[in-house]
């Protein structure tokens, strides 16, 4: 076990996990990230607590900002939306299909990290002179794909939540149709595409999940016996642990999967048994 706390850089962006070290910070305090280019001030969005997991290896809290490093993080916040305002200004001066997602500022060594879109490759080495000139800083262009684009940029996904790249997933693992099938999900682009227009993310973390449960749960067209008489069962929900089921004597009901498994059921005649058992 150990101590493990969140924090987030921008308003509902991703998280990063620290450990606290001596520090106790509350949620919506400021706090110093030790990054590759100095300690950098973020928000604390899940106050220390113990957990149960491994947690080896994480970058140890720096402690609460102080007001020198909250004024340095709100210059740095003026000069990105500066550098963003000039980069967009230049982009449409030179007439070229890009369209910047993302601004990041090292003021230690005065670089600037643009990240745009573009429908194909695009050659900007008079866009990088102009910009060095206007920004009075070093540019570097980076271009991203749709899911980088939409980790950046965050939204709603269609589950109604924060999406899970903008929040808390790290890396972009490969994601296929099959995995839908498997969760008994229509194949349907409408349905199973996320705000970037690509397979969710989901479909591959909770995959494992749901391969499991099925491994449990009576097959589709399986025929069953239910509190309600028998029936085929006709729909599986893994979340809840239920499936459909169309009973012979006309109806459908929803019960829990322990309640048709035959196993599970054989199990608990054995070692639960009723009192007209005895």
């Amino acid at each position: 076990m150990g101590m493990m706390m969140a924090v987030s850089f921008t308003r509902y962006g991703r998280l990063f996990y620290l450990d606290p070290g001596p520090h106790s910070p509350q949620v919506g305090d400021k706090v110093l990230v030790p990054t590759d280019s100095g300690p950098e001030v973020a928000e604390c969005v899940w106050a220390p607590q113990w957990v149960s997991e491994d947690i080896d290896g994480l970058p140890e809290c720096a402690g609460p900002a102080t007001d020198e490093h909250l004024a340095r993080d709100e210059a740095n916040r003026r000069r990105r939306a500066e550098g963003r305002l000039i980069a967009k200004r230049l982009i449409r001066k030179h007439d070229l299909p890009m369209k910047v997602i993302g601004v990041d500022y090292l003021d230690a060594d005065n670089v600037f990290k643009i990240y745009f879109t573009a429908p194909h490759r695009v050659d900007f080495r008079a866009l990088v002179r102009d910009l060095a000139r206007g920004i009075k800083a070093r540019v570097e262009l980076r271009q991203v794909g749709p899911r980088d684009e939409a980790r950046l940029q965050g939204g709603i996904g269609p589950c109604g939540r924060d999406l899970c790249c903008a929040t808390f997933l790290k890396d972009f693992e490969p994601v296929s149709v099959r995995m839908a099938k498997e969760q008994d999900l229509p194949v349907n682009p409408l349905r199973i595409a996320g705000a970037c227009g690509r397979l969710m993310c989901c479909l591959k973390y909770e995959h494992p999940l749901y391969v499991k449960a099925h491994g449990s749960m009576p097959a589709l067209g399986s025929r069953v016996e239910t509190p309600n008489g028998p029936g085929q069962v006709v729909g599986r929900n893994v979340p809840s642990d239920k499936v459909t089921v169309r009973l012979n004597s006309g109806g459908r009901c929803s019960c829990p999967s322990a309640s048709v498994c035959s196993p599970r059921k054989q199990h608990d005649a054995h070692y639960n048994p009723t009192p007209d058992d005895t």
